[in-house]
C-alpha cells in the first residue's frame, strides 16, 4: 500500500472534515464532537445524554469515536456542549488538530453571537454624521493665513 492510500477503516478526508470544520453561515450549525479512546463506551453514553436535550439533534458516527450535533447557536454553543460533557466526566479528543478546530469553531460562534447582539448600524445616518464632521474640520486647500500674506512680494 502506498503512503497516500488510507486503510479501509478510515473515512475519506472530506467526510472527516465535513462536520467539524466546514464554514456554516446562518444560525443553524452542524458540528462533530470527537472523543478520546479511553474510557471505552463513552460515545454511546454521551449519545444517550445529549439526545435528552430539546432542540438538539445528535447522531452517532458508525465506526468512529465521534458524534454529530445539530443546533441553533441562539440555544446552544459548541463550547457549551463540550464543557458540559467534560464536566460529566467525558474525555474529548486531545489531538492538536481537534484542539485547533475546537478553538476556531468556538471563536467563530462567539463572534457570530456577539454580532447578533450588537445593534445594526444605520449606514445612511453614519454617513451623514461623517459628512457633518468633515464640514467642521479644515481640509483640502483651507489655509488660515490671510490672503494678503499668501502672495510673495
Amino acid at each position: 500500500m502506498s503512503p497516500h492510500q488510507r486503510g479501509s477503516g478510515s473515512p475519506p478526508l472530506s467526510e472527516r472534515l465535513a462536520a467539524g470544520f466546514t464554514p456554516q453561515p446562518g444560525l443553524h450549525k452542524r458540528r462533530e464532537i470527537r472523543f478520546g479512546k479511553l474510557p471505552p463506551g463513552q460515545t454511546e453514553e454521551a449519545l444517550g445524554l445529549l439526545q435528552g436535550l430539546e432542540n438538539l439533534q445528535v447522531e452517532a458516527l458508525p465506526g468512529r469515536l465521534a458524534l454529530t450535533v445539530s443546533y441553533d447557536i441562539t440555544e446552544y454553543s459548541f463550547e457549551g456542549l463540550e464543557s458540559a460533557l467534560e464536566s460529566q466526566g467525558f474525555h474529548l479528543d486531545s489531538s492538536l488538530y481537534s484542539k485547533l478546530v475546537r478553538a476556531l469553531v468556538c471563536y467563530c460562534e462567539e463572534t457570530q453571537l456577539r454580532n447578533l447582539c450588537s445593534p445594526q448600524r444605520l449606514i445612511k445616518k453614519s454617513t451623514e454624521i461623517y459628512v457633518q464632521a468633515w464640514d467642521h474640520h479644515p481640509h483640502g486647500d483651507h489655509d488660515d493665513t490671510p490672503p494678503e500674506l499668501r502672495d510673495y512680494r
